[in-house]
């Protein structure tokens, strides 16, 4: 693919200086915990840790993607607001965070402008 493209369509494809950031959450729950409780916590967590911060999730109870609710990218400070949430959670026995990631090409690095 080319590396020669113009600014609008860097700009559609999230590339170079329009490269959006993200983390990815993987959630252990406590085994005994019940589908209600799950439920709870998952509403807890859009409201208090999504909502709050100015991000969105997306995938299921155990895992997904955190990125900006608004064009752009996820800051160092909301990713370690959304791990210091989860880790005062009594529902939750293991937490990951991933460090801030490219949100459409994880496979990608981290643009030092971004």
């Amino acid at each position: 693919m080319a590396t020669n493209r113009s600014r609008r369509l860097r700009k559609k494809l999230c590339v170079d200086e329009f490269q959006e950031l993200g983390f990815e959450l993987n959630l252990g729950f406590k085994e005994d915990l019940s589908d209600e409780a799950i439920d709870a916590f998952l509403d807890a967590f859009l409201a208090d840790a999504m909502d709050a911060n100015g991000l969105d999730y997306v995938g299921g109870d155990d895992f997904g993607l955190v990125c900006s609710v608004k064009r752009g990218s996820v800051s160092e400070e909301q990713r370690a607001a959304v791990e210091a949430w989860l880790k005062g959670r009594s529902e939750l026995t293991s937490i990951e965070v991933s460090p801030l990631l490219d949100a459409w090409y994880p496979e990608k690095p981290i643009n030092p402008a971004s």
